[in-house]
């Protein structure tokens, strides 16, 4: 078994149309938060490359970029996060927003469970005391405090923020055969509530931490990339489809 101390941390961002709110999350990294920072945009321009270069060129920390020639979505994106993790040997990788909803100060939050509690699984939670949301839209505020009873009920694991993509996960969950991120269903937002369902009732030992989330908007448009029309049922369709066995 590695020891703690020894454990290799990559934070994955995936990016879509938001360079300049990247930059901003980028800044607030400090030097010893994680081993490496790997970016992955999903579609990109000439310009947004050399935004972010000219941008990271000081900052004091190992980055590799992943360049997707065009949108395949979120879960592509985290996949391929996770793929370079793997082949790099990280232990732990975390995923966040590159919009700016989340802090890269409150990483060291989301690892300690994995350090030096066992956990394999940590779910960022802005609804748990020392957490906060700011500005967060009406409808998403309705949905995501109703959403975790859907999972209480159908996985008898009490959850109080399911939608946060603020996450940390031991690479080694991604060894288990029954958890097969791969599929080519799982290219949208599903991938993050696969996972989400299969380490909860596959036995894995998981917690929640709290964090915040800061939306830049309120009031309709230019919030989020989620459209609640086209979208939604890539967020509740894992929970459904993995319970039901219709997929695996």
């Amino acid at each position: 078994m590695k020891d703690i101390k020894s454990m290799k941390t990559l934070a994955v961002i995936p990016v879509y149309n938001d360079t300049c709110k990247l930059i901003k999350v980028l800044s607030k990294f400090g030097e010893k938060v994680v081993d490496e920072i790997c970016i992955v945009l999903d579609c990109s321009t000439d310009c947004d490359l050399d935004e972010i270069k000219k941008a990271t060129a000081n900052i004091q920390l190992s980055l590799h970029l992943i360049v997707n020639k065009k949108r395949k979505g979120v879960g592509f994106a985290i996949r391929k996060g996770i793929e370079y993790a793997i082949c790099e040997n990280y232990d732990i990788v975390v995923v966040m927003a590159g919009n700016n909803k989340d802090d890269p100060k409150e990483i060291p939050g989301l690892l300690e469970p994995l350090l030096e509690d066992g956990c394999d699984y940590v779910q960022g939670s802005r609804f748990l005391p020392g957490g906060k949301e700011v500005r967060t839209p009406l409808l998403r505020k309705i949905f995501v405090r109703i959403y975790p009873w859907m999972w209480k009920l159908i996985t008898n694991v009490r959850c109080t923020d399911v939608t946060n993509g603020f996450r940390a996960y031991k690479i080694k969950i991604f060894n288990d055969k029954q958890i097969d991120i791969w599929q080519r269903w799982l290219e949208g937002y599903q991938l993050e509530y696969y996972i989400h369902y299969k380490v909860l009732t596959l036995g894995y030992k998981t917690k929640e931490v709290p964090v915040s989330k800061t939306y830049s908007h309120n009031g309709r448009g230019g919030y989020s990339k989620i459209s609640p029309l086209q979208d939604w049922w890539q967020i509740v369709g894992p929970l459904i489809y993995l319970k039901l066995g219709v997929k695996r």
